[in-house]
């Protein structure tokens, strides 16, 4: 998305060059008239006395015979054709009505995940450019068109707010009324409905639908009135605002929980638990890749398992990775439960591109990295995966394993056996990897990894895994996964989480970490000699 950035740069900087060669045109044809002006105000004047002299009545011929047609010429030049040409080149690349309803149905999903009212993007109130009242009437209007009435009463009445402050705008009071008032009615607020329908019907007596509309309303809520033989009460005076209407349910049965953790919320990270986390150098069994340069392992959660290796990417790899991955990102699918065809869907927001060993060193490095560190095969893991997620991008709670009978990895592969997840960005807001089941919320840091178990020993899914990316707030969110298949060749299966033969820290003493045991020269020799022979 950021090369839209620089696409509009380019055509700005045509515009403004068509802009010049207009101004300049302009110029050549005001010079002109103003001396045709000074010559036809003296011919007129006396056009015998003017006509006897010859060399007079030569330029009027010249005139008109060339310099009127080199004029002509001048007028019909279009200057806009390189402008326009420009415009062509860069118009396939141009988001179309679909990217423009998916980014207005992000704002959406942020204004929902992190609680904030359409004031908080309207005025500005988030880092960024303010929505002017035409921008919130868009966004009401595309949440209308998808029968989203609760987010268009939210956009719809930040758009009437800001009219009546005085903001100026090409949207009629009228048209806003007329998208709210029905909102509203669908929402199950009759008495409101009414009273937006009646203003609307003040401001255009019209109005092809208000009238229709007033009536309907009115002899609904009669009737409502007198099967629950209640008063008419009048609406509240109250703005609509966020929680004046309750939002509508969806699929998702841990919405309000998986929410709540992106915000912070619900953490069930306590003082007991905290005390089982501890910090320690990972040599991957003395693997020889990582016994001179161990990696610094920190326990994020106790049950089920959650580790955060420190350093893992440098920003020369995340640079590396990244180039690789632009040309080839895609819009993320998933598979579906019924089909098992890979398609779209709106709880997987983002793009992703695969990567193999062989598109360059950089990943080959990687690969076996993850491999020294986890003592698991990369024999049957899947590609390297990157995924971006862009502001509202997410990805909605999901199992890393396979249910589905369907799926040919099962039977060739095995299933997902465990998830080592690299984060390639800081995010400046939003963005953590939370656990619904458990409570616990893992966020972003730059040149960090996580990983954890998706099975049991069994093989048998671990159904506390489930985990979900919570969406972008601020900021541009890369991602790396690895997922590793369940094999019988794992090495070292048997001791994982064990660490070097050093001290152990507890986790909130992480910050200073543990110096290394200085080893006798001959025992570090003896250690080096095992673990090249174990290894090789």
């Amino acid at each position: 998305m950021t090369d839209l950035i620089y696409t509009e740069k380019e055509l700005v900087q045509s515009l403004r060059e068509y802009i010049k060669a207009e101004e300049s045109k302009l110029a050549a044809v005001k010079s002109w008239a103003n001396k045709l002006d000074d010559l036809t105000r003296v011919s007129t004047s006396d056009p015998e006395g003017y006509l006897g002299h010859p060399v007079n009545a030569y330029k009027l011929m010249k005139r008109l015979n060339t310099e009127w047609t080199e004029l002509e010429s001048l007028v019909l030049q279009n200057p806009s054709d390189g402008f326009i040409s420009n415009m062509s080149t860069h118009r396939q690349y141009f988001p179309d009505e679909e990217d423009a309803t998916g980014a207005a149905k992000a704002l959406m999903r942020l204004q929902d995940t992190y609680q904030l009212d359409s004031e908080a993007f309207a005025r500005g109130k988030l880092p960024g450019n303010q929505d002017e009242l035409d921008d919130c009437y868009d966004m009401g209007k595309t949440a209308y068109n998808e029968a989203d009435y609760y987010h268009a009463v939210l956009w719809m009445q930040q758009a009437l707010k800001q009219l009546d402050a005085g903001e100026e705008a090409v949207v009629s009071k009228a048209d806003i009324l007329d998208y709210l008032s029905y909102s509203v009615y669908q929402m199950g607020d009759l008495p409101r409905a009414i009273e937006l329908t009646r203003r609307l019907v003040a401001i255009d007596s019209s109005h092809q639908r208000a009238g229709g509309n007033l009536r309907y309303f009115e002899k609904l809520l009669f009737k409502q009135l007198n099967e629950m033989n209640q008063a008419y009460e009048p609406p509240s005076e109250e703005p609509i605002q966020l929680g004046t209407y309750s939002r509508p349910k969806d699929h998702l049965p841990e919405r309000e929980t998986y929410e709540a953790l992106c915000r912070g919320e619900g953490l069930k990270m306590n003082e007991a638990r905290r005390r089982r986390l501890f910090c320690r150098y990972q040599d991957g069994q003395m693997n020889p890749r990582l016994l001179l340069k161990p990696i610094k392992e920190e326990d994020e959660w106790d049950s089920p398992h959650i580790v955060r290796y420190m350093n893992i990417l440098s920003d020369e790899e995340i640079g590396k990775i990244k180039e690789l991955a632009k040309p080839r990102l895609a819009r993320a699918t998933v598979r579906d439960p019924k089909t098992g065809v890979l398609t779209t869907a709106n709880y997987r927001v983002s793009k992703s591109a695969w990567l193999e060993a062989e598109d360059d060193p950089v990943i080959a490095r990687v690969n076996q990295r993850i491999e020294d560190i986890t003592g698991l095969t990369v024999d049957t893991a899947e590609l390297l995966q990157v995924a971006n997620y862009g502001v509202g991008g997410q990805y909605e709670p999901h199992y890393d394993f396979s249910r589905r009978p369907f799926d040919s990895n099962l039977k060739v592969d095995g299933n997902r056996l465990a998830t080592f997840l690299n984060y390639m960005s800081d995010v400046e807001a939003g963005g953590a990897t939370v656990f619904p089941d458990f409570g616990a919320a893992i966020w972003p840091r730059k040149g960090t990894a996580v990983f954890w178990y998706n099975l049991f020993k069994s093989g048998e899914g671990d159904y506390r895994t489930r985990h979900a990316a919570c969406p972008v707030l601020v900021g541009s969110k890369w991602g790396e996964s690895k997922f590793r298949f369940i094999t019988m060749n794992c090495s070292n299966s048997n001791q994982t989480w064990k660490s070097l033969p050093s001290e152990i820290c507890r986790r909130d003493v992480c910050n200073i970490w543990c110096s290394c045991v200085i080893l006798p020269t001959s025992l570090f020799i003896e250690l080096l000699q095992q673990a090249i022979a174990s290894h090789f």
